[in-house]
């Protein structure tokens, strides 16, 4: 079978996009030229969607591939992970600190006790100079289930130690976390397999 052949360019469509590129670069490097400041950030995944965790571990791969030092704080979440394995090395420490979905540990004083000694781990790792990355997996949840006060959180991430960046995964992210952050996305689910009855997989959920 031969490659379909693009059809030839209408008579001024390339110098149309090359103009429109142009006003496009000339923006571009503006905006890039503005942004004069670097700082550590806060950064917020959350939203009903997938991949919030798994566009945070991106983050974590990415830092450990420059030699950073890194910190993961697995709250809810229980049990050992192939991204765990994958991710393991010398320049990350690695804390599971849950019991599992709450709706089936079904024990709040548990999942509080679990909670906070989460944060107790988060707290040593905001206050350590030389961890640069800290990612708090699933933290957006056990606010949300009231297992840890908002305002003590959010003032542990201001007091944190200079050089360290800061991502907080989960649903529902409450509104004073996501005013405190720098960088804040939502996962917004468009279609899921699960709701056709399909299992979670290897690869792809875990």
């Amino acid at each position: 079978m031969k490659p379909t052949q693009n059809p030839p360019s209408e008579p001024g469509a390339d110098t149309e996009h090359r103009g429109k590129m142009q006003s496009l670069q000339t923006g571009m490097r503006a905006r890039i030229a503005a942004a004069t400041t670097k700082r550590d950030l806060i950064i917020v995944h959350t939203g009903d969607g997938k991949g919030k965790s798994t566009a945070a571990f991106g983050m974590l791969a990415r830092n450990i591939g420059h030699a950073r030092k890194c910190v993961v704080i697995q709250f809810v979440k229980a049990g050992d992970t192939a991204i765990r394995r994958a991710l393991s090395g010398q320049w990350l420490d690695w804390h599971c600190v849950g019991e599992g979905f709450t709706w089936d540990t079904q024990d709040r004083a548990k999942d509080t006790a679990s909670a906070r000694a989460g944060w107790a781990l988060a707290l040593d790792a905001l206050s350590d100079p030389s961890v640069q990355f800290l990612l708090l997996d699933e933290l957006n949840i056990v606010l949300q289930c009231g297992y840890l006060p908002e305002d003590e959180v959010i003032a542990g991430l201001r007091t944190r130690a200079p050089g360290k960046h800061v991502v907080i995964t989960g649903r529902g992210a409450p509104p004073k976390l996501i005013a405190c952050a720098d960088l804040v996305t939502e996962m917004r689910e468009i279609k899921h397999p699960f709701t056709q009855g399909v299992q979670a997989q290897s690869g792809v959920e875990f």
